[in-house]
């Protein structure tokens, strides 16, 4: 069955579709209907059904005579260290740290955090949540204190599993003063903190919460799976708001099996058995989707990278990877082909290496430009697919799906929407837009499984965040459209979350950091186009009355707030004092118009502005930084 046919099969009966789908999981009880729609708008899919997570990564690969097969490679040219864990040994060590869990008391619906680099035990953690029903929030170790701290506040974690450090290329970031700072600024405090130990670096215990990784385990009886409704919340993933406080997206177990497992033949054309990499970190939700939970249920094997694109040790790491690995599918961000091509343009790397195994290359996180989609596909002679998804769907929304049938590629669309998606392109009444017009991109409801229920405690947020602006529809956030043969195109966001290198982060959480200094008192953040991170975040500072420091010293400290509070992934670093910001006569901070002409684009002068002459002063600051040329 082709592409048009599978989809027009899900539109006529999603529930008998995704009944099907679910066949594939290995269930306690069959869930005895797929959509719940009880509490209308707010949808659930196999709620009575019973099911475990982990055994279906795990045990029922080893039941069925596949525990031999490899299950996890790990691969850190910063530390030159490889391994290849079966999914029998897999097994094993989640059902030992999952009992050592349960023997500090943690049980079925406690959260607990992990803050964890790419290694192997980072997978380990969350299948040993998983295992018990415990719920995981994975909190990306590039994150500061404060950060942490609001995370554990919001989760209410019963323990924290991390790693005494990462590694960088060049540093070692210790994790443990970070995690002993957060739990000192939260009002929440975890019972335990289990502490695996790296050799890099060695952190310091305290005695009575904290217990090393392997100590702990001694003695302990291995964990069973325990089996959870299909409703239970399988993990929390914070995502960034335009408030700056976070959104924790919640997973609903059942769905989140249903959903991923149908994904991995059906969009990224993987078999079981073969190697499928995503290079990205287990801290967002491409990491969750498919470095963990999906290539694992598939009986797939999964790569923990613990490097980055260039500089560990070059440009032809990637390529590396896939030749020693024999890697058939392959996933990154469009950031990390940048900067390939800005240290290796003539691909020079790349064939040094057998790449012949390499079946396609998938693109998500920013928009993919067209400049960099054709340099990889020549470069590869490999299918080239821009996908679209957002960590509050968790798995691809629009996408080319190599699996069911090879569409024509149109370079700049992530192609058509997948079966589960009824994606609309709607003006601010909620109106269809004709074919190649701009509008609000939303999805009708329900949407599909494994997709967010809500917000973790916080209902009313979910719904004035993504059901209140269109009746009946999914609010994306992105602006775009849909052409005559219903590609869909991705534009921009229509608020003000910007996208560093695939990282989705709030302005409005930078412009509380630099409110915070002394000297500044009033700031806009904006972000800008960047041709290697996709968005770089630009701060405008208006001083206090009476301040004659030299702006650099005021420039830099505002630089190092923003490391320190939300952490170098912010990628913070530009920053020009202005005397004036431009606004409406309401008030409000005309970000939109800074961006564009930051970007060099036209733009209608605002109608509301209440000093057109500031508009000028913006651009004369941008080009000071080298933009608005």
């Amino acid at each position: 069955m082709g592409y048009h046919a599978l989809y027009q099969s899900w539109k006529d009966d999603p529930e008998a579709f995704w009944l099907d789908a679910a066949r594939a999981i290995d269930w306690d009880e069959f869930p005895s209907a797929a959509l719940n729609a009880e509490n209308a708008p707010l949808y659930e899919w196999f709620t009575d059904g019973v099911v475990n997570t982990c055994y279906n990564a795990l045990d029922r690969h080893v039941e069925n005579g596949r525990g031999d097969q490899v299950a996890v490679i790990y691969d850190s040219p910063i530390t030159g260290r490889q391994s290849k864990t079966t999914y029998s040994e897999m097994l094993d060590k989640v059902a030992r740290l999952a009992g050592a869990m349960q023997s500090k008391g943690i049980t079925t619906g406690d959260r607990v955090i992990i803050y964890m680099p790419m290694i192997t035990e980072a997978l380990v953690a969350m299948l040993a949540c998983a295992r018990i029903g415990a719920i995981h929030s994975v909190v990306f170790g590039g994150f500061a204190a404060n950060e942490l701290a609001v995370r554990i506040d919001d989760a209410t974690p019963k323990a924290i599993l991390a790693a005494s450090c990462g590694l960088e290329p060049g540093r070692t970031v210790a994790y443990k003063p970070l995690i002993d700072g957060a739990i000192e600024i939260a009002e929440h405090k975890p019972d335990v903190v289990f502490m695996f130990q790296r050799e890099e670096c060695v952190a310091d215990m305290i005695e009575g919460r904290d217990y090393d990784w392997n100590a702990v385990q001694e003695g302990v009886e291995p964990a069973p799976c325990v089996p959870v409704r299909g409703d239970h919340p399988a993990y929390i993933l914070y995502t960034s708001g335009t408030t700056g406080a976070p959104k924790g997206v919640v997973r609903p177990t059942g769905g989140h099996l249903v959903a991923l497992n149908w994904t991995m033949k059906n969009v990224y054309n993987v078999d079981p058995g073969d190697v499928f990499w995503a290079a990205s970190d287990v801290g967002w939700v491409v990491g969750h989707s498919y470095i963990c939970y999906a290539p694992l249920i598939h009986g797939n094997t999964t790569i923990v990278f613990e490097g980055k694109p260039v500089g560990t040790p070059d440009a032809g790491t990637f390529w590396r990877v896939i030749s020693e690995h024999n890697v058939r599918s392959f996933f990154t961000a469009p950031t990390a082909f940048r900067a390939i091509k800005r240290d290796d343009p003539k691909g020079e790397f790349a064939k040094k290496y057998d790449l012949s195994g390499l079946r396609a290359l998938y693109l998500a996180g920013e928009r993919a430009d067209p400049d960099t989609i054709n340099w990889a596909r020549d470069l590869l002679g490999v299918p080239v697919v821009d996908h679209w998804w957002q960590t509050e769907t968790g798995y691809a929304v629009a996408a080319n799906p190599l699996g069911i049938e090879e569409l024509p590629i149109k370079v700049g669309s992530p192609s058509v929407a997948m079966p589960g998606y009824d994606v609309h392109v709607l003006d601010e009444g909620g109106n269809p837009m004709p074919a190649g017009e701009l509008g609000a991109i939303a999805i009708k409801l329900p949407l599909p499984p494994g997709t967010l229920p809500t917000l973790w405690n916080a209902e009313a947020r979910f719904r004035k965040s993504y059901l209140t602006t269109f009746d009946g529809y999914y609010e994306t956030g992105d602006a775009g459209m849909i052409d005559e043969d219903g590609y869909l195109y991705i534009m921009s966001r229509t608020d003000d979350v910007i996208n560093v290198a695939g990282h989705r982060l709030s302005t409005g959480a930078m412009e509380e950091v630099l409110a915070n200094h002394p000297d500044v008192a009033e700031c806009a953040v904006i972000g800008v186009s960047d041709t290697l991170k996709g968005q770089l975040p630009v701060g405008f500072l208006c001083l206090t009355t009476g301040v004659n420091r030299p702006h650099e010293e005021i420039i830099a400290e505002c630089v190092k707030m923003m490391r320190d509070q939300i952490g170098p992934v912010a990628a913070f670093k530009l920053a020009v004092v202005v005397q004036r910001l431009p606004k409406t006569r309401s008030g409000k901070i005309l970000r939109a118009t800074m961006v564009k002409i930051a970007d060099n684009q036209d733009f209608k002068m605002p109608a509301t502005i209440d000093d057109p002459a500031i508009l000028d002063e913006i651009k004369e600051a941008l080009q000071t930084l080298g933009y608005a040329k």
